[in-house]
């Protein structure tokens, strides 16, 4: 099998040296009648302390993560509504973005090594249904797990409904694992991975087993050899993130793994961006994910080739190009 794209919510160096000290909200000015009101932001929620059976390196993550949590959300980001009247973007922009997003990698293998250069590519997705699993570690608690698995619910109904594919939860015969770890998990996860994708690269094993912690989480999608249509993905997600945090790198990675696999400084409102604004998929990126999956592009174009179909489908949802 031939690994696509590895993909990791990133720009966290940016992110941080950004970040003030100031942890508590400050109330929001007064605003003037007529003026639509500021987007709903969520308010940092307080944190459940990991479960005793978790390590003290993967504690000491957990109060790492929740303290990025609060401080982007005190920046006003981590934004949970799915962009708004301060976020226009027109049927021009939107099929730049997915131009962008959809037919350029975010990372390259280079040396044996996944380096982030974004490099052209072809359109790829998915053309079978997908069967989705999630396992946990051990130290998630229940509580944490049936969370995820609701929420990965709901978003796999989303998905479904803007692309027509069927995204569907199992136990087995899956065609898609998503992974929740904890650091010990993560790190011996190297096992784990080659049952699960047989003849993975020895730098996508080491880019999970040596990952960061300024890397959020990832997802691998795969293809078969001369295809370009997915069959295969794993994302991994640490079990550290507090709630948002969480919500997000799911929201991200499943829909990376569709075949959204780079991301644009220029897209907004969407979680494609590594600013941090938006957690959560948004109406932009609803629409991302229609035009990649029209029955008018087929997987193999080349963004030549995509370009004038792409206009005219975003055309259609946007209703123009002013």
């Amino acid at each position: 099998m031939r690994g696509v794209l590895p993909t990791r919510r990133g720009g966290l160096a940016a992110v941080l040296a950004g970040l003030v000290a100031a942890c508590e909200p400050v109330p929001p000015p007064a605003v003037p009648a007529g003026v639509p009101p500021a987007p709903v932001r969520p308010a940092a929620r307080p944190e459940v302390p990991p479960p005793a059976t978790a390590s003290a390196a993967s504690r000491a993550l957990a109060e790492h993560y929740a303290r990025i949590e609060r401080q982007l959300l005190a920046q006003g980001l981590l934004r949970t509504d799915g962009g708004g009247p301060d976020t226009p973007f027109t049927a021009r922009m939107l099929a730049e973005n997915f131009l962008r997003i959809a037919l350029y990698d975010e990372y390259v293998a280079a040396g044996g090594v996944m380096v982030q250069r974004a490099t052209e590519a072809r359109l790829r997705r998915w053309e079978a249904p997908i069967r989705m699993r999630l396992s946990f570690s051990a130290s998630v608690p229940e509580a944490t797990r049936a969370a995820d698995r609701a929420e990965v619910a709901r978003l796999a109904a989303r998905i479904t409904r803007q692309t027509g594919l069927p995204i569907t939860l199992a136990e087995d015969r899956a065609n898609f694992d998503v992974l929740i770890l904890d650091d010990d998990d993560r790190r011996g996860a190297g096992p784990r991975l080659r049952s699960l994708v047989p003849g993975i690269s020895d730098g996508a094993v080491a880019t999970v087993t040596g990952l960061d912690r300024g890397t959020f989480c990832l997802v691998f999608a795969f293809s078969d050899p001369g295809s370009h249509a997915y069959n295969r993905a794993v994302a991994v997600i640490r079990a550290e993130h507090p709630p948002l945090m969480r919500r997000s790198c799911l929201h991200e990675e499943i829909a990376q793994a569709m075949g959204l696999a780079n991301d644009s400084p220029a897209a907004r409102p969407s979680i494609f961006n590594d600013d941090e604004e938006f957690a959560l998929l948004t109406t932009h990126d609803e629409l991302l994910l229609r035009i990649l999956y029209d029955r008018r592009l087929r997987p193999g174009m080349t963004a030549a080739e995509a370009r004038p179909i792409v206009q005219r489908i975003a055309e259609e949802l946007v209703g123009g190009e002013s």
